[in-house]
């Protein structure tokens, strides 16, 4: 017995006992083939930021076919000067597994909550959606597109790495949904 144990052939058997073993737990552990992308609803941070925000917020009535909700964040935050800024971020995975956001705010200034949620202050052009207008902006380096609204009271975002046609699906899809007090 002391011989099967010792050297090389040692070091086999212990090598084939850890195989065998590491060969049963995959056997037995449950695996998934499929994709699974978290899903949250986001209709309690768009009453939250309906109630917070001065300003008219604007939700996705209409989510486009395929569409996974899978973040939303309100802040309440003090900015420059003591000014309160509220803030929502709605991120999507689309229907071509990319990703889209939409972001809002009252901060002040409107420009630095623009180029900062674009990751870019250069307009490459403008585009209508609905009937409003819509500066266009790219970030090669980060493959980021970005749809930019500017408002009296609210800067709306609409960024990610999904292509023109989903962010501008998107956009299409934002109505502006009246404060609740």
């Amino acid at each position: 017995m002391r011989r099967f144990t010792e050297g090389f052939y040692g070091y086999v058997v212990a090598m084939l006992v850890c195989l065998a073993g590491v060969g049963l737990f995959l056997l037995v552990t449950p695996q998934s083939r499929t994709e699974h992308i978290p899903r949250i609803d986001f209709s309690i941070d768009a009453a939250n930021t309906r109630r917070a925000a001065p300003y008219q917020v604007w939700v996705p009535e209409a989510v486009p076919a395929g569409w996974i909700p899978t973040s939303s964040r309100t802040t309440d935050e003090s900015g420059a000067g003591g000014t309160a800024a509220v803030t929502w971020r709605l991120g999507f995975a689309t229907a071509r597994r990319s990703h889209a956001m939409l972001g809002q705010s009252d901060e002040k200034p409107a420009a630095e909550f623009a180029n900062r949620m674009a990751n870019s202050s250069q307009v490459t052009g403008k585009v209508q959606i609905d009937g409003a207008t819509w500066e266009q902006r790219v970030r090669e380096d980060k493959n980021q597109r970005s749809l930019v609204r500017f408002l009296p009271d609210v800067t709306v975002v609409v960024t990610g790495t999904a292509q023109w046609d989903e962010l501008s699906a998107l956009a299409a899809s934002l109505k502006q949904q009246p404060r609740t007090p």
